[in-house]
């Protein structure tokens, strides 16, 4: 009986039979399952789901306020609202007005809200990009950025839905249509692959540290405190002690940066001498600074996302 329960020993496994393994699958053609695609057939892949990227970032945006009585309305109120507590508390309390014609004043408030708000929501759906759709990212093959990017994607649409407003206020406060208006044309561009590409950097930060997203609020509110949203920086400046240092980070700064390229195309009165030198150098700069950044860093974990 005990020799019939006895179990042969195995036969040693060859030290070189990985080697062999994977001569044998690379002779037939075949690959590790989920590995990492080279840079540009990643690139290709991710172009090849352009239709799922732009179908994504419409329905997130249909749902985005669907359970709310006015719909989408509230991607213009919610922007506009912030805007008018904004213009109480330091355009009339604490006097930001400082160095802004009173007439430019709300047209420049609200357009650095707006602008602003694109970076700060796409970088917020971002940290969730993938840990908010994990179910999504372990049932379908597909190249993890599409999801970040489509969530870049979706506050651009809904930006360009709240222009509308803004081009509104622009006009009710004196400004007239001009060629200059063709120029927010490429700044929202610029600032799109500028968002894109931070969305991509902590989409794969968010990915391993879920706690992020209850963190990047309070990061963002900082960076809204300090890129002129409000005030203007070269008026904040003047006459005050300052670092040589801190004056360059302050104006800059690329939220700040495509804020002042939006103000001056949009605003009569915000004329050049508002603006940092190079500004237009300065904006495409950090559109491909950091959107390359962002795509090469968030591709090389693309095989460790959705995976615990």
């Amino acid at each position: 009986m005990s020799q019939a329960l006895h179990t042969p020993p195995r036969a040693p496994v060859p030290p070189d039979a990985g080697g062999d393994l994977a001569a044998l699958a690379a002779r037939h053609g075949l690959s590790v399952s989920g590995a990492r695609p080279s840079l540009v057939e990643y690139v290709r892949q991710l172009w090849g789901r352009r239709q799922f990227i732009l179908a994504f970032s419409r329905a997130k945006l249909t749902a985005q306020y669907s359970q709310a009585r006015l719909g989408q309305l509230w991607q213009v109120a919610t922007p506009l609202l912030n805007a008018a507590v904004y213009f109480f508390i330091f355009g009339l309390l604490l006097g930001a007005r400082e160095g802004i014609p009173h007439d430019v004043y709300v047209p420049f408030l609200v357009t650095g809200v707006f602008v602003f708000t694109f970076t700060q929501s796409s970088v917020l759906a971002g940290v969730r990009a993938i840990s908010g759709n994990l179910g999504l990212v372990r049932a379908l093959h597909f190249p993890r950025a599409a999801l970040p990017v489509s969530f870049a994607l979706q506050q651009l649409q809904q930006l360009l839905f709240s222009m509308v407003v803004l081009v509104g206020v622009v006009l009710a406060f004196g400004s007239v249509p001009d060629l200059s208006w063709l120029l927010v044309v490429p700044a929202l561009l610029l600032q799109f692959v500028f968002n894109t590409g931070l969305a991509l950097v902590f989409a794969r930060m968010g990915s391993r540290t879920p706690d992020l997203a209850q963190l990047m609020p309070f990061v963002l509110r900082t960076w809204l405190y300090a890129s002129g949203v409000m005030f203007s920086i070269p008026a904040m400046l003047e006459g005050r002690d300052v670092p040589g240092w801190v004056a360059d980070v302050l104006q800059w700064n690329p939220a700040a940066v495509y804020m002042d390229l939006v103000r001056f195309a949009l605003i009569d009165g915000y004329g050049s001498s508002y603006l940092p030198p190079h500004v237009w150098a300065f904006a495409v700069g950090w559109a491909l600074l950091v959107g390359v950044i962002g795509f090469v860093y968030f591709w090389q974990a693309e095989e460790r996302y959705g995976r615990g």
